[in-house]
């Protein structure tokens, strides 16, 4: 027995004691009774508890499983704090005036009591079992997915058939008779996780988006009570999907519903951490009560019709939408730079009443998320959110992109009590940690990197680890892991366990992974810093990066592992190859410098035209005088193979006497003008090149540069693609009202001072390969195989396919990736057969530019 933590009887007490106080907004009440003859408790909590039925409500259960005592305690918690608020705090007001809550507290009272009394790990109920044994298993006792086994000993048996337990059937009739129930959340120990509900189908459904908001959401109260960061993971395959759940049975009567896995211990010590569990919970549950009503079954605010990114550039996305407007009826447009991400007022980018939205201002080559979902606003009331886009902005003109993932041979744990620490590589997860049998374990990640061009020069680098599971991470706040580039001359044997704790790490990268920072089902990022990009580079040998990964190496007394697992992607125990290790890369490259010489020179006065003269200012009779300068561009490689990246014209100037204030700016103008006195004056200026130098700074600095800003350089290289003739004028300003013959020179015969166009260029395709063709879809052995063929074009790198559900993606990145290389099929192995679906089929070349896709759509027989 602990102390602190209450008795199912105490409870009952406390629940009876809360309706005498607070009869108007609290009642207690019996749904059942168990095998020992215990009353099922449910509480409920409204604004008005006589109308508390008519309103959507949120539905909690707690320690179904009799060992996690959490679920209980919270409730308890939660019940006293809103009856204690909810008089002087308007947004529990609001929210109990428009929902409900409805708590069964504790789902399993019998198997509660017999941990707290007797066995404290005892998870299953207290049924007699035909055999003798005890228990069955109430979270394996619904009949979603419900599987049949004999072995009642399990602590998974499910018994011999579904509801055949008095506790789930109590669970059932309460569900099937309250329609009103819009949101269901069970609340288990332990892993500091939501598990959003699925349909054992493995695809994303309508309302994956609104389940993966909703736990995001509460996670993010959590985080900001305490910094513990949730994770959210939904059943993805090949992993193993828990059947028999009271999630999935909720979630089959149209109520979207997770479990929520709390804490690193069944049965915490309360006063350390069991406290501040409860503590940051009660905020997040307050959020779910607050999008109850979002869900309701007669709620006016229909989900979004579309939701579809029309353009997508390196710095904007334009998104759009089919609603039936009216004027009470507006969109929150929410944007999010990592997936499963809240929505809140923190992200939210924009309100709006059109049906599109232009986002700008957006960095390149990065990941976003978008969501949306439409508001009333006279009520407040909002829809469901439409699936959320993702898309990856495009690079911009002198940046590549790599995503390398890591190599299986490579890629594996060794861990220092193990001897078999080869058969690690290739085949497992990666453990990372320390425990009391395996010993301290580090991760060696090998990546190959042989298509990085070795005058790469990294902008932008991350490192990306999946973690799948971190219930062995039990001691909470304690320990970080960190990510190290080993120094390969110092490598040897990487599945020897001393070999890999003596290899030399260069320099750890990013921010360490703290162990209230761990999550379940979010990719966890180390992005690297600029010094951190060099060194990743200078790492490289054999065409191959190796990263050593880390975590603490010791454990507090008592405590028996501080371990998490982190996806390979390859074997039996990964989620798949898409969730490998990888390491994305944004670069440039060391540019080519090309200096070009004028064609033509003039200087243009009201009086004369010169030739080979350059000189600006004002005549005699203070009337300006300009130089003019044209340039060829034909010397360059051909347009399709060359992005200009960086441009600048330099002048070098001859003795200065002026002491006015006089300015000169260069123009680069319109190619077509004549150089007559009429036409520099009337010219059509395209921008100006640089700043204005003045007279003083000319005395002082014979050499200036004036630097192409960004307009320029697109300008510039767009003159590239008919390799024209290029023209410049060097104007004279002043802010004096009249000023006269003064006049500046520059160098035109010594070639090292004479005018230069500098150019700056690498070579890079600026445009994908043609598509695929001949894609079909077909059934083979149950899976849908799509197929294709390949270009013929020597710079075809592969193709990438996406699935998506619900709309047809213009972005490679939009849905799930089902294969990328040059083979010309795949298989949808884990793809249901009776969903309607879009595959997306996507070639690539090196840079990589993609094609507009090839869509296939698969209407379900």
């Amino acid at each position: 027995m602990k102390r602190l933590y209450r008795s199912y009887e105490a409870s009952t007490n406390i629940f009876k004691e809360l309706e005498a106080k607070y009869p108007n907004y609290f009642k207690i009440e019996s749904i059942g009774n168990t095998w020992e003859n215990r009353e099922i408790n449910l509480i409920t909590i409204s604004k008005n508890i006589k109308t508390a039925d008519l309103k959507p409500a949120l539905f909690y259960t707690g320690t179904i499983h009799a060992r996690e005592w959490i679920g209980h305690e919270l409730a308890i918690e939660f019940a006293i704090y809103v009856l204690k608020n909810l008089e002087t705090d308007p947004t529990l007001q609001t929210y109990l005036n428009e929902s409900t809550v409805y708590m069964v507290p504790c789902a399993n009272p019998d198997g509660y009591e017999y941990s707290r009394k007797h066995f404290s790990f005892w998870r299953k109920n207290r049924r007699q079992n035909a055999d003798g044994t005890y228990g069955v298993d109430l979270n394996r006792n619904f009949p979603i997915g419900f599987v049949k086994s004999t072995a009642t000993t399990s602590n998974v048996y499910g018994g011999p058939e579904p509801f055949s337990e008095p506790e789930t059937q109590a669970l059932r009739d309460f569900i099937l008779t309250h329609s009103n129930i819009t949101i269901a959340l069970d609340y288990h120990s332990q892993g500091n996780v939501f598990f959003p509900a699925h349909d054992f189908r493995h695809e994303d459904t309508i309302d994956t988006t609104d389940m993966n908001t909703l736990c995001a959401n509460m996670a993010e109260e959590i985080r900001k009570i305490s910094g513990r960061e949730y994770g959210i993971h939904q059943g993805k395959p090949p992993a193993k999907l828990i059947g028999g759940s009271g999630r999935e049975f909720y979630y089959s009567n149209g109520i979207i519903s997770s479990v929520v896995e709390v804490g690193t211990r069944n049965i915490s010590d309360y006063m350390e951490d069991m406290n501040e569990n409860i503590r940051e919970h009660i905020p997040a549950l307050i959020y779910a009560l607050k999008e109850a009503d979002n869900y309701a079954k007669n709620n006016i605010m229909k989900r979004v019709n579309s939701f579809n990114a029309t353009e997508i550039g390196s710095n904007h996305v334009n998104l759009k939408w089919d609603y039936e407007l009216n004027e009470n009826t507006y969109f929150e447009i929410f944007r999010s730079t990592k997936d499963k991400q809240f929505c809140n007022s923190s992200n939210l980018i924009s309100k709006t009443q059109s049906l599109e939205f232009n986002d700008i201002n957006l960095s390149s080559n990065r990941d976003y998320y978008y969501n949306i979902r439409a508001v009333n606003k006279k009520t407040n009331q909002k829809s469901p959110f439409y699936p959320q886009i993702k898309i990856r902005t495009l690079i911009e003109y002198d940046e590549y992109s790599r995503t390398y993932y890591a190599n299986a041979k490579g890629t594996g744990y060794v861990a220092e009590n193990l001897n078999n620490n080869p058969s690690h590589f290739g085949v497992n997860s990666l453990f990372v940690g320390v425990d009391e049998n395996k010993g301290i374990s580090y991760a060696v990640i090998s990546i190959n990197v042989k298509s990085l061009p070795s005058n790469a020069l990294i902008k932008l680098a991350s490192i990306n680890l999946y973690p799948i599971n971190r219930v062995s991470t039990t001691i909470e706040k304690y320990g970080e892991w960190n990510i190290g580039l080993v120094n390969q001359e110092t490598m040897g044997d990487i599945t020897n366990f001393d070999d890999v704790a003596n290899m030399q790490i260069i320099r750890y990268v990013g921010r360490p992974t703290e162990s209230h920072q761990l999550t379940q089902g979010i990719w966890r990022t180390w992005s690297l810093s600029g010094l951190e990009c060099n060194d990743l580079k200078k790492s490289i040998k054999n065409e191959a990066i190796v990263l050593r990964v880390e975590g603490p190496k010791e454990l507090r007394i008592g405590r028996t592992k501080q371990m998490m697992q982190w996806d390979i992607g390859y074997g039996s125990f990964g989620f798949g190859l898409a969730y490998r290790p990888r390491l994305e890369l944004t670069y440039t490259i060391e540019p080519t410098t090309t200096a070009l010489y004028a064609k033509s020179i003039k200087t243009v006065s009201k009086a004369e035209l010169i030739d080979d003269v350059i000189t600006a200012g004002f005549d005699e009779k203070g009337n300006k005088i300009y130089s003019t300068f044209q340039f060829n561009l034909s010397s360059l490689p051909p347009y399709n193979d060359t992005m200009i990246t960086k441009a600048y014209f330099e002048l070098n100037s001859t003795k200065i006497y002026i002491k006015d204030d006089i300015r000169f700016h260069l123009e680069f103008v319109d190619e077509n003008i004549d150089k007559n006195y009429e036409d520099i004056t009337n010219r059509e200026i395209i921008q100006n090149i640089g700043y204005d130098v003045s007279a003083t700074e000319l005395k002082n600095n014979q050499t200036q540069y004036f630097m192409f800003d960004s307009f320029s350089e697109i300008i510039l290289n767009e003159k590239l693609k008919s390799k024209s003739d290029i023209s410049f004028v060097l104007e004279p300003t002043s802010a004096l009202k009249i000023i006269k013959n003064k006049t500046v020179s520059w160098e035109v015969s010594n070639k090292s001072l004479c005018p230069k166009l500098i150019l700056e260029h690498i070579p890079k395709r600026r445009f994908p390969i043609e598509k695929i063709t001949n894609a079909k879809l077909s059934l083979e052995n149950g899976k849908i195989k799509i197929s294709w063929t390949n270009p013929k074009n020597p710079d075809f790198v592969g193709v990438k396919v996406i699935k998506n559900p619900f709309r047809k993606p213009i972005s490679a990145q939009d849905g799930q990736k089902l294969y990328a290389g040059v083979d010309e099929y795949t298989l949808d192995d884990f793809g249901a057969s009776d969903i309607n679906k879009y595959y997306a089929i996507f070639t690539y070349d090196d840079v990589p530019n993609y094609s507009k896709p090839i869509i296939l759509e698969y209407i379900a027989k």
